[in-house]
């Protein structure tokens, strides 16, 4: 008897940093790194510019876990956005259950624009992760009827490689976020809170 979750290959969003893990993705590609091939790659300048909210959208419109990436702390190219982003996720996280998510599935790291063998390392230990803990359907219904999840996520996405590998950023999100292509999308800007120092040790690196 086949089980069901060795079957299942898991949707990954990534939402990662333009100066650092995008340069640490794009790195590994052209290593020729293998990693599984399940991760669809959205640009932003930094990972300040995250809001909650885009995680909260992506599990709507068919992701099964997310990782979030960018500069290592005193390495960011805003000098402080990293940190911000560390503290929102880190209270985001405490609220993962209450919505719901398990936080097994929300992946947060840093990595660096030399750390391309780290990169590779993020995508496959998330990939392994969400594989077993199966399909994420609880906010399927949210959305709408017309347009299903499994639609919105494989429209326009090439299969191979080049689903972890970074693209161009000229495809902006039509309605704040886009599963497809691992293009850059101009998502709002997200509100920031102090700084904080360290490496966070639960549910990833962040």
């Amino acid at each position: 008897m086949t089980d069901a979750h060795t079957e299942f290959e898991p949707r990954i969003t990534a939402f990662v940093c333009n100066w650092c893990t995008y340069t640490g993705a794009d790195l590994a590609g052209t290593s020729r790194l293998h990693m599984a091939s399940n991760v669809r790659i959205i640009r932003l300048p930094c990972t300040g510019r995250i809001d909650p909210l885009f995680i909260i959208k992506a599990f709507e419109r068919g992701a099964d876990g997310v990782i979030v990436s960018g500069c290592h702390p005193a390495d960011c190219h805003y000098t402080a956005g990293n940190y911000h982003a560390r503290r929102r996720f880190t209270v985001f996280r405490e609220l993962m259950s209450f919505m719901g998510i398990d936080p097994g599935r929300v992946t947060f790291s840093w990595v660096s624009a030399s750390e391309g063998a780290k990169w590779k390392d993020v995508v496959d230990d998330t990939v392994a992760r969400v594989r077993g803990l199966g399909p994420f359907a609880a906010y399927h219904e949210l959305t709408p009827d017309e347009v299903a999840p499994d639609a919105l996520w494989s429209e326009g996405v090439e299969t191979g490689a080049a689903n972890t590998t970074p693209g161009t950023d000229d495809d902006a999100a039509a309605d704040g976020l886009a599963l497809g292509p691992p293009n850059g999308a101009n998502l709002p800007a997200a509100a920031s809170s102090s700084a904080d120092r360290g490496d966070p040790a639960a549910g990833g690196e962040l």
